[in-house]
């Protein structure tokens, strides 16, 4: 394993893209280790009951999430480099259609709520006091600005000071015995605080002037709007494990679940640091070195792939040692679907680094067929699985649907089966030096 780790390494990044790396992912392991500790006395504190209204609330907001984006975020870095002189209309457009896109969102995921969890006060407050979240998620507009510009020293300091001060209201909750809505509350207090520094930073960095143009706002949404369906397809088969699990067994069970979700994820910045940095490069070789391109695609495939696998592994040996010194028994249930949702992440950030192939190939029509698919194919296994497994069985649907929409779901189009190629390539590291 380390001679491969050791293969990928070479000449896969310039020291641009390093020194970009390096900031996102020293920024991310501070904001790791903060919110590693402040993640297990929360969980501990609430019991696996709570803990689950908690993220079963959190499945809604991350669902209308991706509606809220508009699928522009997978545009913008593009649009920045193809019109240098447009940067902050297009940034001052996304805020303001992100923005209604936000506020609709939230009304419509406690209208949801109010019907589908009516008899349960609790559940609809917790839900409320999240989608709140979402507003303020807009202004992570902004750091696509400083990725673009390879400037990501800048927000990762910005986003540790906004950590930093969202770690504190955690742990003054858990200071004086605060109730689970005022937790609810807290993923709306990190994006607060996020976007009140990135807009700070933005403005003090030079940052064009924000302006709205219909027109600019029209010509983003025609190339993201492939993103919205797809976006929302993903966010379906992201989250109906959680949403199912509360409706066919209780909330006790989405916060088994939820930990191992947890656990699984708690390294994975890696992995989005390295795709962030490299996704401006994979941009910019397109209209220049075709061949380079692609071997830059399958050097990010083959990073992702075998980095995942050795986490992989390790949660295997260590998992039920992991959670029970960390959270205790009370979660020890949580160790089998642990074993299981770990190798959900190879084939779930494949397809996240996917996006640059797509967006450079102008492929995204296909994303929302292939996202479509697997929205089906999760809803089926679901309520197939979790009735036999319970929280394992919603781990082995979604690791189905991952490979299914990474590797096997693309093989039936036509135009992606290049990709598939590249990411196949990658699996066997062959053609990345």
């Amino acid at each position: 394993m380390h001679r491969i780790l050791r293969l990928i390494k070479i000449k896969v990044m310039n020291s641009k893209e390093a020194k970009n790396a390096i900031w996102l992912i020293g920024g991310r392991v501070v904001q790791m280790i903060l919110s590693f500790f402040i993640s297990i006395l929360t969980a501990r504190y609430l019991g696996p009951g709570n803990y689950g209204i908690i993220n079963y609330a959190g499945a809604y907001v991350a669902f209308f999430t991706s509606f809220c984006s508009l699928g522009i975020n997978y545009v913008i870095i593009k649009d920045f480099m193809d019109n240098p002189n447009e940067q902050g209309k297009a940034i001052g457009t996304t805020l303001v259609l992100r923005l209604v896109s936000a506020l609709v969102s939230s009304i419509m995921i406690v209208g949801v709520v109010s019907v589908i969890d009516k008899n349960e006060p609790l559940t609809l407050a917790v839900t409320a006091l999240c989608s709140v979240a979402l507003i303020f998620q807009t202004l992570d507009t902004i750091n696509y600005w400083f990725q673009s510009r390879y400037q990501s020293k800048i927000t990762s300091i910005a986003t540790l000071i906004a950590y930093l001060v969202t770690s504190a209201y955690r742990i003054f909750l858990l200071v004086t015995g605060k109730s689970v809505d005022w937790f609810a509350f807290a993923t709306s207090v990190d994006y607060i605080c996020l976007g009140t520094m990135l807009y700070i930073v933005y403005k003090k960095n030079g940052g064009p002037k924000l302006s709205f143009s219909w027109e600019k706002g029209k010509n983003l949404l025609r190339k993201s709007y492939h993103y919205i369906l797809s976006g929302m397809m993903v966010a379906i088969y992201a989250q109906t494990d959680k949403l199912m699990l509360k409706q066919m067994m209780d909330e006790v069970s989405v916060g088994y679940y939820s930990l191992a979700l947890t656990v699984n994820l708690m390294w994975v910045f890696v992995l989005q640091a390295i795709i962030d940095s490299l996704f401006p490069t994979i941009m910019q070789l397109h209209k220049k070195d075709k061949e380079a391109f692609e071997r830059k695609n399958r050097q990010l495939y083959a990073i992702v792939i075998y980095i995942s696998i050795a986490v992989a592994f390790s949660f295997i040996v260590f998992g039920k040692y992991i959670i029970t010194i960390l959270y205790g028994d009370a979660y020890m249930a949580s160790v089998q679907p642990l074993k299981i949702i770990t190798w959900y992440t190879i084939f779930s950030y494949l397809g996240v680094a996917r996006n640059a192939w797509v967006v450079c190939e102008n492929k995204q029509k296909y994303l929302k067929y292939m996202y479509c698919t697997a929205a089906i194919l999760n809803i089926v296994l679901n309520y197939i699985f979790i009735p036999l497994w319970g929280p394992s069985g919603a781990a082995l649907a979604s690791v189905i649907t991952q490979i299914g929409t990474s590797m096997i779901i693309p093989c039936f189009i036509k135009d992606m089966r290049p990709n598939v190629k590249l990411m196949a390539q990658a699996f066997v590291l062959k053609g990345i030096k």
